[in-house]
């Protein structure tokens, strides 16, 4: 992606329609980035980097539309690594496998979590500092939504299609389909309905894995890079990723081992102190 593309994309992420200016915020404060189509619809996963921090931030009497001491920007949920710039804090993020080295332009990071491994040693060769902390945030949707959520079995598996394989998903005319395009809650109570979830959404694998659901990747496409994949069952004590290519097959394979996963070591690399300072 050229750098002209990055830079239009990342001032106009926050907007309610594609054309719309960015919002002004007259004041220094926390920029929370996250990956939006520019048709202004959303992907429920990536949408969850805003849900779990204003989260995180309101159990800790923040807001992100208040002043801080200094402006800085802050990436979370997704492959959203190449948009970071110099001196942005990284808290969950991880590198994106389809994005050339080259597209990724800083020199210097406040790195508190990544999503796994894979992202850590990537950042480690470029000098960057990164702790042993791993996890996505969105395996924390239990742990900040206590009781909010509950299991439901009322479907003996469904499916999560990522936003690219939406359209085949449909075409394949394969049942129980959630759709990453809807609202993040609906989606989060759609997974939860299910004895079993077969994803080639990475977040519909996770959610279902956060609240204990086993889980399976299918890849209907060749479209998606599988380092996400990996990097994340690598930072949850597994290894690299198995797929199916249909349902059967995933039905016949079964969910992953579970992940091992500490979620307070990755609440306690919360960067809070960019409110409280």
């Amino acid at each position: 992606m050229p750098l002209s593309e990055r830079i239009l994309r990342r001032l106009t992420f926050s907007s309610p329609e594609p054309q719309a200016k960015p919002e002004t915020i007259n004041f220094n404060h926390v920029n929370l980035f996250y990956w939006k189509p520019l048709d202004g619809s959303l992907n429920f996963g990536d949408h969850l980097s805003k849900v779990i921090v204003t989260k995180i931030l309101a159990d800790r009497n923040h807001l992100l539309e208040e002043e801080t001491a200094s402006p800085r920007t802050m990436l979370a949920i997704g492959s959203v690594l190449h948009f970071a710039a110099d001196h942005d804090v990284i808290w969950g993020t991880g590198l994106n496998g389809k994005v050339d080295v080259a597209e990724h332009t800083f020199s210097d990071l406040d790195v508190r979590a990544v999503r796994g491994p894979l992202t850590r040693e990537f950042l480690q060769k470029r000098g960057i500092k990164v702790p042993e902390v791993y996890g996505d945030p969105a395996l924390l949707l239990p742990h900040i939504f206590p009781g909010r959520f509950k299991k439901e079995a009322q479907k003996r598996y469904v499916v999560v299609p990522n936003l690219h394989d939406l359209r085949i998903a449909k075409n394949l005319r394969l049942e129980n389909v959630i759709s990453p395009t809807w609202g993040w809650n609906k989606c989060v109570e759609e997974i939860l309905k299910a004895e079993f979830v077969i994803a080639s959404s990475l977040h519909g694998l996770i959610i279902a894995e956060a609240f204990g659901i086993p889980a399976c990747y299918i890849r209907l496409t060749e479209t998606e890079n599988l380092f996400k994949y990996n990097d994340y069952l690598q930072g949850t004590g597994r290894g690299n990723i198995e797929f199916a290519t249909s349902v059967a097959q995933a039905l016949e394979m079964g969910g992953m081992a579970p992940p091992v996963f500490a979620p307070q070591k990755l609440l306690d690399a919360f960067p809070i102190d960019l409110w409280e300072k």
